[in-house]
């Protein structure tokens, strides 16, 4: 038989019991590190909780407010437009005025007007689809009719009806056009 006895015959009434060794300072203090452990990662997963929540509340809130916002500046390049149309129809109901002078100067102030919102759009990425000419994009016109032009090839724009609008490259509406045979 083997000197050596196995882990498995220790007798319990003998005192030979299987145990761990106890670690130094004893099992309390042991419990407690691991219970300071768990406090401290409990403590950091609640902090790093609220900051996922405060950081969800701010991004919610600046959707909000960019939605709400968002076209501020679009506003601002329009109310010169607002003005100017104002300023057109006051100087329309001026009584010393004769016809004449009073629509040069609707003329005037309504082209003078076109320019500030045409800049406007342009600011905030409008650009015109004026296919004059062109062959003809069924993703960019939109057909009214055939006609016949011996100036142009066949399927070609032979007049726009309606200038079309995009907006940076989405199209914000086709061009209406008329197309050659």
């Amino acid at each position: 038989m083997n000197d050596q006895t196995d882990s498995s015959d220790a007798d319990p009434a003998n005192g030979d019991t299987d145990r761990t060794p106890e670690p130094p300072g004893g099992v309390e203090e042991t419990l407690e590190q691991a219970q300071a452990r768990a406090d401290q990662a409990r403590d950091q997963m609640l902090r790093a909780h609220a900051d996922i929540e405060n950081l969800r509340r701010r991004y919610e809130r600046e959707v909000q407010n960019a939605s709400r916002y968002g076209t501020e500046m679009l506003i601002a390049e329009l109310l010169p437009v607002k003005d100017s149309l104002q300023e057109a129809l006051k100087a329309a109901a001026v009584d010393d005025l004769d016809a004449a002078t009073a629509l040069g100067k609707i003329i005037e102030g309504t082209r003078l007007t076109l320019d500030i919102l045409d800049k406007a759009l342009a600011k905030s990425g409008l650009s015109e689809v004026h296919p004059q000419g062109e062959p003809f994009n069924p993703e960019l016109h939109q057909a009214l009719s055939l006609a016949d032009a011996a100036e142009l090839p066949s399927n070609h724009v032979v007049h726009v009806v309606q200038t079309g609008y995009r907006l940076h490259d989405r199209l914000v509406r086709p061009a209406m056009v008329v197309v050659s045979r």
